[in-house]
């Protein structure tokens, strides 16, 4: 799965950024990452794009869609939502039948209008571009052959507009796999300015992309993970430069998708990602370990680096493997199996949220298996750690719900700033969404989300809101609402 973010310390500002500096004089500072936010219509307040890609469309199974709840000042809009899918106005394609539209998303002003747009991705290998506009995304899209597999954006050449990176790579047969940056401005027809194929070498293609400024430069850079079947390889960190993506690359510990974000304030964006250890094949029985590769001007560092789990000091919760067992097997809680990044509490360093689908949930007396649940790491000088740190389940006081087993709460998380409560820059509290894809609504396994807000203490349960595709007018047989969520 996708699982590209990209975020700085003050992710959450929806005017121009907050620069974090590192010590030192101005020309040596380095440049803090900028996160820009998904906003359609450039009101100032971040919208939520949550991808269904099993859901039932006109009948045809796996079909999928989109939903996009746009943000307001009393945070998501869910009386005004807008629902997309292959048979929409102006999309491209017909409703297929195990087509999964929705299964990839990414978001950015590909046209330089200063409007965010979405791309959106499933199964075939034409995705479609769908443009913002002063009353949201248009009915205008556009496709884009040759798009497939994982997808990311980001200014990858720090021209000033935004770039995609696939996993699309011309087939052979010596088996020889890469990338292709498709650099902005693209046209309304979804035209780029240019392309790059990028040659990653003897691996069966990217896995996943992590896109943001890791060496302090003002470029994105990108971090591309690689795997076949159990086995995990080295994970790549590509430099961005004024030419484009380098085509020469570092390797970096084995790593499963991730973030990058200035934890730690040096103006460096740090690398935050799931440890995998070199192997995929138990990753849903494992209790799971987040690790934290620092940033520095030669990218992400190989011994400045740490590992949390749920046992590391101040961590809420104990980390707890899953198996087979007599009746069914059991998932690990999976603690890093999602990971966003945005300042919840306006300190003005970015903070983590980490999914935990697999945890275990005590509730009404009774041990809830896998229901899952979010942890949020907060950033600090020291870097990330557990100092402050919070965790909510569906059973938390004031949280709407209730947890049950298999819901995975926790499957996907997203930091960004809903409802704008800005009082200037640094003073922004930027609020958490969680999706829980196997919530039962209708129907089973039909997804739903939350949105809590943020404030100077953190995350607050006060004023949580939540939904599913019943609430959106959307289908829900299948839909799993939240498998993936537009960054």
């Amino acid at each position: 799965m996708r699982r590209t973010l990209i975020a700085a310390a003050a992710a959450a500002a929806l005017a121009a950024p907050l620069t974090l500096a590192a010590s030192g004089t101005a020309s040596a500072a380095p440049k803090a990452p900028k996160a820009p936010v998904t906003d359609f219509n450039k009101d100032g307040y971040a919208d939520l794009v949550l991808g269904a890609p099993y859901g039932t469309v006109d009948g045809k199974e796996s079909a999928g869609y989109v939903a996009v709840v746009y943000g307001s000042k009393n945070g998501p809009d869910r009386a005004h939502p807008r629902v997309i899918d292959r048979g929409t106005a102006g999309v491209p394609g017909d409703v297929t039948e195990h087509d999964t539209f929705g299964r990839e998303l990414t978001v950015g002003d590909f046209d330089g209008d200063r409007y965010t747009d979405l791309v959106v991705g499933g199964f075939s290998d034409k995705a479609v571009v769908l443009w913002g506009s002063g009353g949201g995304l248009t009915d205008a899209a556009a496709e884009l052959p040759g798009v497939r597999g994982d997808l990311a954006s980001g200014d990858f050449d720090g021209d000033g507009h935004r770039d995609l990176v696939t996993a699309a790579y011309p087939r052979n047969e010596d088996e020889i796999g890469g990338m292709t940056v498709s650099y902005g401005p693209f046209t309304r027809a979804g035209a780029p300015a240019r392309k790059d194929v990028v040659t990653i070498g003897a691996y069966r293609g990217p896995s996943d992309f992590v896109a943001g400024d890791m060496n302090g430069d003002g470029v994105d850079d990108l971090v591309t993970s690689h795997n076949f079947e159990d086995k995990a390889y080295a994970s790549k960190f590509w430099r961005g430069t004024k030419g484009g993506i380098s085509h020469e690359a570092k390797a970096l510990k084995s790593s499963d998708g991730g973030v990058v974000a200035d934890v730690d304030g040096d103006g460096y964006g740090d690398f935050v990602t799931r440890d995998n250890g070199g192997s995929n094949d138990d990753n849903s029985y494992e209790a799971g370990t987040v690790r934290v590769d620092y940033g520095s001007k030669d990218g992400p560092a190989a011994t400045r680096t740490k590992k949390i789990t749920q046992d590391s000091p101040g961590v809420p919760g104990v980390g707890e493997t899953g198996g087979p067992g007599p009746v069914e097997d059991t998932d690990g809680d999976q603690f890093g199996a999602d990971l966003s990044a945005g300042d919840v509490n306006g300190d003005g360093y970015a903070d983590i949220a980490v999914g935990v689908p697999g945890e275990d949930v005590k509730a009404g007396g009774k041990d809830v298996v896998d229901a899952g649940s979010v942890v949020v790491l907060k950033g600090a000088r020291a870097g990330l750690g557990g100092t402050g740190a919070q965790a909510f389940t569906q059973s938390t006081s004031g949280v709407p719900g209730a947890s049950e087993a298999d819901d995975a709460f926790g499957a996907r998380v997203l930091i960004s700033d809903v409802n704008g409560d800005s009082g200037g820059i640094g003073d922004t509290y930027a609020d958490l969404t969680v999706a829980a894809v196997g919530e039962d609504g209708t129907y089973a396994d039909s997804g739903a989300a939350w949105v809590f807000r943020g404030s100077a203490s953190g995350v607050t349960t006060s004023g949580t809101v939540s939904f599913g595709p019943g609430a959106l007018g959307a289908p829900e047989k299948g839909a799993r609402l939240g498998t993936e969520l537009g960054r």
